[in-house]
């Protein structure tokens, strides 16, 4: 093990993604690269006298089981390694936050969790989401469904939908608007930003709008990164990027008691941290402020000359992001737990001031599923929402093209076979 921990390219001090190579672009594979990751020449796996037949699956057997058992015995041999070495480090690194550290769970007050607020009513309230497409020539459905949930029962149902059509009955035939017309879609295909916008930053929105909001619950509890990507950016729409933000920092600056969960880190070295934990183990790695620094860079609505308000205080639209990230994303930690022995560690992020008890408010909750590790209350707020929203918005846009004297002439001829 190194005697530091490792830098600020997507490691314990920062970001969550490699830096690419100065030209912008990604680095080069070299044969010594390609040999260093997968212990093979190039030269021979492009000879096709190496390969094998694929009837030959008895040695394909025997190679695979081998491979994964030497992988197994070498990461779990390294994830020691990670315990005794870089585990006492978290606490110690610059600007760490005051609850660092790997921790154990407090089994008592996981059993208090399970008899006195898991399911007890008022006690916490998950909330998830799902979006549905339909896209066609003539028109774009967006669906977007959430589901409010508690171990009460389901707490509601949110539905919006958004209709998109590139052409406008104006009662011209003018070879302009046709012309106008036809690079409008061409542009839709090339880049569709605004698909982007309502079936990310919206759904974020609502979900976290929702969780505010609508909630009674004491602790709110949410899928994923609290600020994401498309949050943050307001997915290039400022209005939505102020107002979205503005729940989140009521959220987070204003309520507090909440905690968001993510599957299996991304990042390998977090993975990597997050698999060395026992179960019952939970680890407090570092705010989420050091995690979003990279997008710094991106200097966004820099070409705006707008200002927007921060509170009584007239910005800058370019200064909103950083601000955003400095002041608020830096009251949210990134924590990582284990549940069970036999699922993977999960992601959890939470206010500074509450990550112990919001550790093991997920703790509580994902022990009831011990194939799976994370929580359940969760898992019922997206099936919730699949079986309320589910395959409705196919069902009814079929019955509307019938209607209209169109039943197939628009159906993609993927979504009509068996």
């Amino acid at each position: 093990m190194p005697e530091v921990l490792p830098s600020k390219n997507g490691d314990l001090n920062g970001r969550s993604e490699p830096t690419s190579t100065s030209s912008g672009s990604s680095p080069l594979i070299t044969a010594g690269s390609f040999y260093d990751s997968f212990g093979e020449d190039i030269r021979d796996v492009l000879d096709l006298a190496t390969w094998r037949i694929g009837a030959d699956m008895s040695r394909e057997y025997s190679r695979i089981e081998r491979e994964v058992r030497e992988a197994v015995v070498t990461e779990s041999s390294f994830q020691t390694k990670v315990r005794a070495k870089v585990f006492p480090r978290l606490k110690a690194r610059d600007n760490a936050p005051k609850n660092a550290g790997k921790h154990d769970a407090d089994r008592k007050l996981i059993e208090k969790i399970h008899q006195e607020f898991l399911f007890a009513k008022g006690g916490i309230e998950a909330c998830d989401g799902s979006i549905h497409i339909h896209d066609a020539l003539p028109l774009t459905i967006y669906q977007m469904g959430i589901s409010l949930v508690s171990y009460q029962g389901n707490q509601g149902t949110w539905c919006q939908r958004l209709f998109r059509r590139d052409l406008q009955e104006d009662g011209s035939d003018r070879i302009e608007e046709v012309i106008a017309a036809l690079e409008r879609r061409q542009q839709r295909g090339e880049s569709d930003g605004m698909g982007g916008l309502a079936q990310k930053a919206l759904l974020d929105y609502a979900e976290r709008a929702i969780l505010l909001q609508n909630s009674n619950a004491c602790w709110r509890m949410g899928h994923g990164n609290p600020i994401t990507y498309e949050l943050l950016t307001g997915g290039d729409c400022l209005e939505l990027m102020v107002e979205a933000t503005n729940v989140l920092r009521q959220l987070i600056e204003g309520y507090q008691k909440f905690v968001f969960v993510g599957h299996e880190p991304k990042d390998r070295w977090l993975y990597t941290i997050a698999q060395a934990l026992q179960p019952m183990e939970f680890a407090i790695v570092h705010t989420l402020d050091e995690r979003l620094e990279h997008w710094l860079q991106q200097n966004r609505y820099a070409a705006e000359a707008k200002k927007v308000m921060w509170d009584d205080e007239e910005i800058w639209a370019y200064e909103w992001i950083p601000r955003v990230i400095r002041e608020v994303a830096s009251q949210v930690v990134v924590g990582l737990f284990r549940a069970t022995p036999v699922a993977l560690a999960q992601m959890f992020y939470a206010h500074v001031d509450h990550a112990d008890y919001a550790a093991h408010m997920v703790l509580a909750d994902s022990v009831l599923q011990e194939h799976r590790g994370c929580p359940m209350l969760l898992d019922l707020a997206r099936n919730t929402c699949d079986s309320v929203f589910g395959d409705s918005l196919e069902r009814i846009t079929a019955a509307a093209y019938a209607a209209a004297g169109a039943p197939w002439r628009y159906v993609n001829h993927r979504s009509s076979r068996g």
